[in-house]
């Protein structure tokens, strides 16, 4: 049978995709553009978006499993939650993980109502955000931002790739709501020290204004609400955001990988070439 992965040539996406095919198992993946997906040869390619749950039927055949965002374009909440579910339950889909930011909504309400297998991962930043600082960091050696002191324990995306694999194959997971971080919890600066030491580079860190902040976000393409949702979060994150979980080792079998970890692997990005 076929696992579908939504939102698979994401920075998330392309993880679960590549995790899944060390498994061995048959991947179709979707996505709004097909002739941009650069996916893994093997990898059957659909036409899809999960903002209209019209052009999601014929993707959704013959799927046994079925990976799950929450977002749509330019990170936008989706509304279509409960359609979707609908359909997939409709079309014999047994098992489904769900990659959501904590805050249970319609998406969340409709997945637990469901008969589906289910398993929710929550993840309270991603390694790869840091990406935000490259063009700053190779043009002038600063990284400028609002959330200075505030520790987060991020996760390496390959992490979530790797618990999203297990959670669609194996026993064991459906009904848990995974929490998900890397091994340490880090500050911005603390980030930005690691990266420095990565690349060879003295690094200079200044604090922006919420207004900075907010039109850097712009220029990502990130719509208002999300921008609020994420200011707000930041300048008053939850507790357990500084936690570090061992869910990583605890479903995988294997230690999660640190920052320093993922900067080596992406220096490149951080580097004026």
């Amino acid at each position: 049978m076929t696992i579908l992965v939504t939102g698979a040539t994401g920075t998330v996406g392309r993880h679960v995709v590549n995790q899944l095919i060390q498994r061995g198992q048959k991947v179709r993946a979707l996505t709004r553009n097909p002739l941009k997906a650069k996916l893994p040869k093997g990898v059957e390619v659909v036409k899809g978006d999960l903002s209209d749950p019209s052009t999601l039927a014929s993707a959704l055949a013959d799927v046994s499993g079925m990976h799950l965002i929450t977002t749509g374009a330019e990170y936008t909440p989706l509304q279509t939650g409960p359609e979707i579910i609908e359909l997939a339950e409709r079309a014999g889909v047994r098992r489904i993980s769900v990659l959501w930011n904590g805050e249970k909504g319609p998406f969340e309400r409709a997945v637990e109502a469901s008969g589906l297998g289910w398993t929710q991962l929550q993840a309270f930043e991603f390694m790869a955000n840091t990406r935000k600082w490259a063009d700053t960091i190779r043009s002038e050696g600063v990284v400028r931002d609002l959330f200075g002191g505030s520790p987060i324990a991020p996760v390496h995306e390959a992490d979530i790739g790797r618990v999203v694999a297990v959670a669609l194959t194996a026993e064991g997971h459906a009904g848990k709501i995974y929490t998900l971080t890397g091994p340490e919890s880090l500050s911005v600066q603390e980030k930005i020290r690691i990266i420095g030491e990565v690349i060879g580079r003295d690094i200079q860190f200044i604090e922006s204004s919420e207004e900075e902040e907010r039109e850097q976000m712009r220029k990502m393409g990130v719509q208002e609400e999300a921008i609020d949702y994420v200011i707000k979060w930041h300048l008053n994150p939850p507790a357990l955001a500084s936690t570090v979980f061992p869910t990583v080792q605890e479903v995988t079998g294997l230690p999660p990988y640190t920052f320093t970890a993922w900067v080596e692997e992406n220096a490149n990005v951080f580097i004026k070439q």
